[in-house]
């Protein structure tokens, strides 16, 4: 089951992840309450039912405890998602991850035992005004309020020395777990890899002292 994956609720969000998933391989359960929107997905998904996800005998009979990862994306019933999640989490469902609508709904998310909380919009406009603002970094990712993790090119300055060298965690804090090279990305034993023109850096850090790196370290 570590590939399949349920998402409940196919509005815009929860369609898009369905079509994600499908186009990368994986087996998705789409559940929607709206017959027309499962219809919409008949042919993209593994299988798509409508059914009401605040029902715990219909959850049970789609056997949705037997689904490592589920994505709760239901629309504007706050209500609805609500207990969607505490049943998904009394079920025993090892992953639940939920679109929230607000910061309310984000609280009461939080003491259910999510193990996710998504705001799609936010979260997309944080990660696009860090684009924008920064001449350096080429993405971006936000893991929590203080950690972050950035992929940012190597500078003329950097060509030819190696992690060690650099000694980035010392100096700024953070941490290069990964170099990009074209096709290739090395994870392992690259401390003394020496970098080339082109290479790109994967740092995982607090915002802060990646925003220090930025500054000064490339």
């Amino acid at each position: 089951m570590d590939k399949q994956f349920a998402v409940i609720g196919l509005g815009r969000f929860g369609g898009s992840i369905c079509r994600e998933f499908s186009n990368m391989g994986y087996e998705v359960l789409a559940i929607d309450r709206d017959i027309e929107r499962v219809n919409e997905f008949s042919n993209i998904v593994t299988q798509a039912v409508q059914a009401n996800s605040t029902d715990e005998k219909a959850l049970q009979a789609l056997g949705i405890r037997n689904f490592n990862h589920v994505i709760v994306s239901i629309g504007d019933d706050i209500q609805s998602s609500i207990l969607t999640t505490l049943l998904l989490k009394e079920m025993g469902v090892k992953k639940v991850w939920v679109k929230a609508q607000d910061d309310y709904h984000h609280k009461v998310l939080e003491k259910l035992g999510a193990d996710r909380i998504i705001h799609p919009e936010r979260d997309m406009a944080q990660r696009v005004a860090q684009l924008i603002t920064s001449d350096k970094i080429i993405d971006f990712i936000e893991l929590s309020n203080e950690y972050s993790i950035i992929e940012i090119p190597v500078s003329d300055k950097l060509i030819g020395k190696t992690l060690t060298e650099l000694d980035v965690r010392a100096r700024f804090g953070c941490n290069i777990v990964a170099i990009k090279r074209k096709e290739e990305i090395f994870v392992s034993s690259i401390a003394n890899v020496k970098l080339q023109n082109g290479d790109i850096l994967v740092v995982i850090g607090r915002n802060e002292d990646l925003n220090r790196f930025e500054a000064e370290g490339v």
